[in-house]
């Protein structure tokens, strides 16, 4: 694949380390002592949710959850293509996201772990859009704010690549090549 035509780079990998720590900081206050499951939503927050579970300097269980459309279907419907593995009843619960945009997959996915009984249910993402939420989702712990760019690295893709990039860059939207 070619590499997409790159705009700017929105985030340096110091900026984002920076962020990370502190992030992590805030968490390992606010959970002290408390029964803490961290959730990643797969797969574009998995650079970033291997980075902030290191920086959290308590012990928390991990697992991963991945959120799908239906095959050939354009409703928005979604469902849950990998659950959870661990049991999160009576836990507080912390869902690592990537990016929240307009927040409909997100909504649906705290409904779905609401009701197998956790302590509590909180959002952390490392990038938001508010100008794009469909609905209201509070984000407890946020990285930045961004705006409607297509953005690539740090876990976000373009055509399921790129990845890996250890900042994030700004890239043309719609790409001939992408997804």
């Amino acid at each position: 694949m070619q590499q997409p035509n790159i705009l700017r780079t929105a985030f340096s990998e110091e900026q984002i380390k920076s962020r990370v720590a502190e992030m992590g900081a805030a968490i390992t206050a606010d959970y002290a002592g408390k029964d803490l499951a961290l959730i990643a939503v797969l797969r574009g927050s998995l650079y970033f949710f291997a980075d902030l579970t290191r920086a959290i300097s308590m012990p928390v269980q991990t697992d991963c959850i991945a959120i799908g459309t239906y095959a050939h279907s354009s409703s928005g419907v979604v469902r849950i293509t990998k659950d959870l593995d661990i049991s999160i009843t009576g836990r507080h619960v912390l869902i690592v996201e990537d990016i929240v945009r307009t927040g409909l997959t997100l909504g649906y996915l705290i409904q779905n772990i609401e009701t197998r009984g956790p302590a509590s249910v909180k959002v952390c993402a490392l990038f938001v859009n508010p100008a794009q939420h469909l609905i209201d989702i509070p984000i407890a712990y946020q990285g930045f704010t961004v705006s409607s760019a297509w953005l690539m690295g740090y876990g976000m893709d373009v055509g399921e690549q790129w990845r890996h990039l250890p900042y994030v860059v700004e890239v043309e939207k719609n790409p001939p090549h992408a997804k």
